[in-house]
């Protein structure tokens, strides 16, 4: 089997024949081949099988009510005692409703989770998780917050109960594998999904992460379970794919993957990506605390939305906003808003 990995840029001057990626703001004209049997070469992208070529320049559709031609920015809110990054900030229900609505005005999207996913965190019951997330997208809505809002589980009962609540996205990181019941429930309330990938459950997933080809293995299990979302009747225009840095990786593994993102367009979904604050930030930025994370985090922000990631989850939305604003101005053909 081959894959198709676009050599993508965004420089302004492009070149006949090159072609728009994901009918967004970035363009290619080569691809890397890449194969586990032969070594990687280059070909024009013009020389691509149809079906590829189709996939990697189709213009995605709107995802949560957000089109897909621009960057867009879904801001983090751990309702928890516990997450790695501000573990115990938001525990409040009052503290968790302040920074979602300061996190709407600055990002487009509002990611809302009550259960710490971190390495070597325990599972939260259900009633608990409930509790810590259903009330603040409830008193959102009610306050008037119109972004749209996810519900960071892996569980259907706590999905239903968010969704009820004004939830519009579910973001699973088991990729629907920990709730055989997840599927059939996105199925039947016309959510969207974020299908990520997880090596392990998070009490393990980091203790010896192994891979034959970590770029092509995370490809293959996300193409799995994509195939299998599409078979529980969700529809694949409602499904983004993360290809969960962090998540049953290692340091090398999560630089491969970033650095060759542009293959996951392949799949013909969105892309979201998250690495705000993660830990192998820190190792090579030299910043000890996820707190003082911020410029590593930016950084590997900007490197995502210059390989065409549509959705990119952040904990520092307001300075994460602005580097981006002035990143359009600079590769696209004028700064945008927020709009």
């Amino acid at each position: 089997m081959e894959y198709f990995r676009p050599i993508v840029m965004t420089d302004p001057v492009r070149p006949a024949g090159s072609f728009a990626l994901a009918g967004g703001w970035c363009w290619f004209d080569r691809v890397e081949v890449l194969s586990r049997a032969a070594p990687a070469r280059l070909i024009p992208a013009s020389s691509l099988p149809e079906e590829a070529l189709h996939r990697l320049t189709a213009p995605r559709a709107d995802f949560a009510g957000l089109t897909m031609d621009r960057p867009r920015l879904m801001g983090i809110v751990n309702t928890t005692p516990d997450s790695f990054s501000d573990g115990g900030r938001y525990l409040a229900q009052t503290n968790a409703v302040d920074h979602a609505r300061f996190i709407a005005r600055h990002a487009e999207m509002v990611d809302i989770g009550g259960e710490s996913t971190r390495p070597g965190s325990l599972e939260v019951p259900v009633a608990e998780e409930i509790a810590r997330t259903a009330p603040v997208i409830e008193a959102l809505r009610d306050g008037g917050v119109q972004a749209p809002i996810s519900i960071d589980t892996r569980k259907a009962l706590v999905a239903s109960a968010a969704l009820a609540a004004g939830a519009m996205v579910v973001n699973d990181v088991s990729g629907l594998d920990f709730d055989p019941a997840m599927g059939g429930l996105v199925a039947r309330t016309g959510a969207a999904l974020v299908l990520m990938h997880a090596q392990g459950l998070p009490e393990t997933m980091q203790n010896d992460p192994q891979y034959g080809d970590v770029l092509l293995d995370v490809y293959d299990a996300l193409a799995e379970r994509l195939a299998r979302a599409v078979a529980l009747g969700i529809d694949p225009r409602r499904i983004a794919i993360d290809p969960g840095i962090g998540f049953g990786k290692t340091m090398a593994h999560n630089i491969a993957l970033l650095r060759a993102l542009s293959l996951f367009h392949g799949l013909g979904c969105p892309l979201l990506v998250g690495t705000s604050r993660k830990r192998f930030i820190g190792t090579i930025g030299r910043a000890e605390a996820p707190a003082d994370r911020m410029p590593g985090s930016v950084t590997v922000a900007l490197a995502g939305v210059a390989q065409g990631v549509q959705i990119t989850r952040v904990h520092d939305v307001a300075e994460t906003r602005q580097a981006l604003l002035l990143w359009q101005a600079l590769h696209m053909d004028q700064a945008e808003d927020q709009g």
